[in-house]
């Protein structure tokens, strides 16, 4: 696989989606790629089961409600936000094929148009928020952050999916050096922040931006969203079958899962206190007419606390 670094604006990062929807949905869904099938949609499911009103930011073409649907762990309130219009097409396609089922009916997503730097939701809209295999391809993660946090309800959780930033960053890989006779896994330079468009398969190019853990960790704690658990998989055994030592390579973790829950410092504190008149926020309608809830009352701190508040990568 090569790489060409080159860091793309908005308009070429959207262009680059709406090229590709169908070849992302015929590679990666529909039980086509078993990293998806096996390990990254259960792990989602898992850390989503206890949510009742979920954005999936950066959707695509909605794999993941599906998923959700088929399992049993539909929930009414999942909303799917991408900023890619062919993306959302497949999204609402998909929703239509199965629309014969009573569950799915009594289900359905909604799929809303919109940018990870401007959400079209109210404040404390979603008890979670989930952005798989997404963040990669934002322009201004910071931005993209903040608006997580803004969204979330106090005690709400963020569940973050990336590339292992660590082990398959740009320059990452497993190396068979026929020279000197052995096979060993090539870390690339963790601490550079740097895009690089990488062929991940014939005729598809796609541009990464690799970070290092603090660049999420950091700002994510300065909104109060704290990293509660995370997951380092082994890669499937469908994928090692190709390997050229399944061995090494099955040891190398190809995602990181991350879960932060939102603890404003009343939480944090643990200091309940009374509800605030007047907190809850109004519903908000996204495009389409769908009435998003309103968020959970806001608590106030105790009074006397003064305290601030096919590349090895996956697409």
């Amino acid at each position: 696989m090569s790489a060409v670094s080159r860091d793309p604006g908005a308009a070429e990062r959207l262009e680059v989606w709406e090229r590709h929807a169908d070849w992302w949905r015929d590679t990666f869904t529909a039980g086509a790629d078993p990293e998806y099938e096996n390990e990254i949609l259960p792990s989602i499911a898992a850390e989503l089961a206890s949510a009742a009103r979920v954005l999936d930011l950066g959707c695509g073409e909605g794999q993941v409600a599906r998923y959700m649907l088929a399992s049993g762990r539909a929930r009414s309130g999942l909303v799917g936000c991408d900023r890619s219009v062919a993306q959302l097409a497949n999204a609402q396609l998909a929703n239509a094929q199965l629309a014969s089922q009573q569950h799915v009916r009594a289900h359905a997503p909604v799929y809303v148009r919109g940018e990870g730097e401007r959400l079209p939701f109210a404040a404390g809209s979603f008890d979670a928020v989930l952005c798989a295999l997404v963040i990669e391809h934002a322009e201004d993660v910071d931005a993209v952050l903040e608006e997580v946090a803004r969204v979330l309800a106090p005690g709400g959780c963020f569940v973050l999916l990336v590339n292992h930033p660590l082990l398959q960053g740009s320059g990452s890989g497993i190396v068979d050096d026929q020279i000197l006779g052995e096979t060993y896994w090539r870390v690339g330079p963790y601490l550079d922040e740097v895009v690089t468009w990488e062929d991940v398969d014939a005729g598809v190019k796609i541009p990464f931006a690799h970070r290092p853990l603090s660049r999420y960790v950091n700002p994510l704690a300065a909104h109060d969203l704290v990293l509660t658990h995370m997951l380092e998989p082994r890669p499937p055994p469908e994928l090692l079958a190709t390997s050229v030592d399944p061995k090494l390579e099955g040891a190398i973790p190809r995602l990181l899962v991350m879960r932060f829950e939102h603890r404003p410092p009343w939480r944090r504190d643990e200091v309940p206190g009374p509800v605030v008149p007047g907190a809850v926020a109004p519903s908000s309608v996204v495009p389409g007419g769908v009435e998003i809830a309103p968020p959970v009352p806001a608590r106030a701190r105790d009074a006397c606390d003064d305290r601030p508040g096919r590349s090895s990568r996956r697409g």
